[in-house]
């Protein structure tokens, strides 16, 4: 059985080193606020798995918007980019944080295992962790800063990150070998890998599925974050490899095609009992930069940081 997650409201400094943020809803006391996220604590079984709790104010688009706000607090805050990447998955990290992983504790040693093979999204990632409490408030707020585990990229000294990547093509590899090691052992845990369509460019993300192919690894889920985008173009110009899951198919995977946007479809899919020994993937058709209108499709927003004027509309397009 897996059991349903306590989720904290994140706060943040609004003032920072070279930016100061005027006034508005999302600041009060010189902190931004982000409203509470307490999640229920029902328990559903694995394969049996739906969105539990429909109430709008303690529900998983709450959780996904909640998510959304920490990107773009954390960004401004750091004057980084990488937030069109972040945007694209915040639905698939809320479905996996909010529903899908049975994690009672980071270091419970029967935890489902979760890797961000596409690591330059990280931020979403640090937002569905405080909101579980395995970090705090100074953590996340130290995004991109010195003295930090908190990079751009997942270190796996924070509470809840197992593996360190960054390093595109590698998570998978990761994943399969977590993922026979619960075989091995016996466990029944299972391990869910998030890359990018643009990392299946990379030829180790095909050693990775062969050898998960080969050994049965049917507790092994992927999931492909096919925002058809990457660094400098879109995906389809610099290496076509449509239709993704007709290759992953082809390979001996279960595949499963959705809206990496509807959070339902999201959960019962990433918690379906694996129709076969082959491991599963789930190719997820999402928006680069979702939710922020003038990022949504745009090469630039995967490096560009925002200025003041398109960090308070963002707030405003994504908090309304």
């Amino acid at each position: 059985m897996r059991s349903g997650c306590r989720l904290r409201s994140l706060s943040f400094g609004a003032r920072e080193a070279g930016h100061d943020v005027a006034a508005t809803k999302y600041h009060g006391g010189g902190h931004e606020i982000i409203p509470s996220h307490p999640m229920n604590k029902n328990v559903v079984a694995r394969g049996r798995s739906s969105v539990t709790d429909r109430d709008p104010a303690t529900s998983l688009p709450a959780f996904a918007k909640q998510i959304r706000l920490a990107i773009l607090h954390g960004s401004k805050r750091a004057n980084v980019g990488h937030i069109g990447s972040a945007l694209s998955v915040t639905d698939i990290i809320a479905a996996l944080y909010g529903q899908v992983l049975r994690v009672p504790a980071p270091d419970d040693p029967q935890r489902d295992r979760f890797i961000l093979s596409k690591g330059h999204a990280a931020l979403a990632l640090y937002a569905a962790l405080r909101a579980r409490d395995w970090i705090d408030d100074g953590t996340l707020a130290g995004y991109c800063r010195d003295h930090t585990f908190a990079g751009v990229h997942p270190d796996h000294h924070l509470p809840g990150i197992d593996f360190s990547t960054g390093s595109l093509g590698q998570g998978l590899s990761f994943g399969a070998g977590a993922a026979l090691a619960a075989k091995l052992s016996g466990a029944d845990r299972r391990v869910y890998v998030l890359l990018s369509d643009a990392e299946c460019n990379e030829g180790s993300v095909w050693e990775s599925v062969m050898f998960a192919a080969q050994h049965r690894l049917s507790n092994l889920v992927a999931i492909v974050d096919v925002n058809g985008q990457q660094a400098l173009d879109h995906t389809h110009r610099v290496l076509d490899l449509s239709p993704l899951e007709s290759r992953w198919s082809a390979f001996g995977w279960q595949t499963h095609v959705v809206d990496g946007h509807d959070l339902e479809q999201l959960t019962a899919t990433l918690t379906c009992d694996a129709a076969s020994a082959a491991p599963q993937v789930v190719v997820a058709r999402t928006v680069f930069g979702k939710g922020v209108s003038f990022m949504e499709g745009q090469i630039k927003w995967h490096y560009m940081s925002m200025n003041d004027d398109e960090y308070r509309l963002a707030l405003e397009q994504v908090d309304r």
